[in-house]
């Protein structure tokens, strides 16, 4: 009987750790990002790979703009990563952009920002910098339409801020 208990005690544990772990790494909303000015900093090439789900709709005009950063406030934005003659952002396909910012420490959070009706499903955003390692933020979902939508893994560094764009 004991180990009985002791096993469904166990398991229990394991359940409510997975749970836990699982929405936390689910992507958020925020309104507004700041997006900081960063002409007086040295520059940095970032290559980002965004895989579209194949669960995505066929191909979206829809703006798509991308902002990361590391937990010091070192923040790369790209405004515009769409364009539709180009066919970017369609089903099952990967997009490669580089990507020129201020140089950053680890990589720590990525927001996405999509304007627009068509809709649009990321799988995957990975991130590669010089001095970085290599990060993917796992979206599977679609974006929601006129907020900034991702990940923020930079724990108790600053965050961050959440003022208008």
């Amino acid at each position: 009987m004991i180990k009985a208990i002791s096993c469904l005690l166990c398991f229990s544990v394991i359940f409510v750790c997975s749970e836990a772990r699982s929405r936390i790494q689910q992507p958020q909303t925020i309104r507004s990002l700041n997006i900081t000015n960063s002409q007086n900093v040295r520059s940095c090439s970032f290559r980002v790979t965004i895989k579209t789900s194949c669960s995505s709709i066929s191909y979206t005009r829809d703006q798509i703009s991308l902002s990361f950063g590391d937990a010091y406030g070192n923040q790369v934005y790209a405004p515009r990563l769409d364009d539709v003659y180009s066919r970017t952002f369609e089903r099952c396909s990967t997009d490669v952009f580089q990507i020129t910012g201020p140089c950053t420490y680890q990589i720590c959070y990525v927001y996405l920002y999509r304007a627009g009706s068509d809709g649009w499903k990321p799988e995957t955003v990975r991130i590669d910098g010089y001095y970085t390692k290599s990060i993917t933020f796992n979206y599977n979902t679609f974006i929601p339409r006129g907020v900034w939508f991702g990940f923020n893994f930079c724990q108790s560094f600053s965050q961050p801020s959440t003022s208008s764009v």
